[in-house]
């Protein structure tokens, strides 16, 4: 009798609890019930340099330098930084950085934007 009573409790626990017999959940018993994987803490990211920023103190010199380093100043593009290589090419080196608003398309007003981080030395 006893067989019996622990069969049909075993069947009718295994469809209230969906299907899984609850002698399978015990610790040592049955197919042991894989845990949900733990989340690893995400570290935190360490800041990164920009590639292509130069230091706050190091001035890009505007007789020297290619495109990509007169990209990296804040208000010069690629179009602003060919437009003073193809100037620079025709015309000879710059003697002042001011001498910036004979390039076209370079105004006094977005010259004074970034001329602290220009230099001709």
């Amino acid at each position: 009798m006893k067989l019996w009573a622990k069969g049909f409790s075993v069947a009718a626990l295994a469809i209230l609890t969906g299907g899984m017999p609850v002698w399978a959940q015990q610790p040592g018993m049955g197919t042991p019930i894989p845990k949900a994987p733990a989340t690893a803490p995400v570290p935190a990211a360490a800041p990164a340099a920009p590639a292509m920023a130069t230091p706050a103190t190091t001035k890009v010199n505007i007789n020297t330098a290619d495109a990509v380093a007169l990209t990296t100043v804040k208000g010069i593009g690629k179009s602003k930084a060919k437009a003073i290589i193809a100037y620079r090419e025709q015309n000879g080196a710059f003697k002042s950085v001011d001498d910036l608003t004979k390039v076209k398309g370079i105004k006094e007003k977005a010259l004074a934007k970034f001329k602290d981080q220009l230099t001709v030395e």
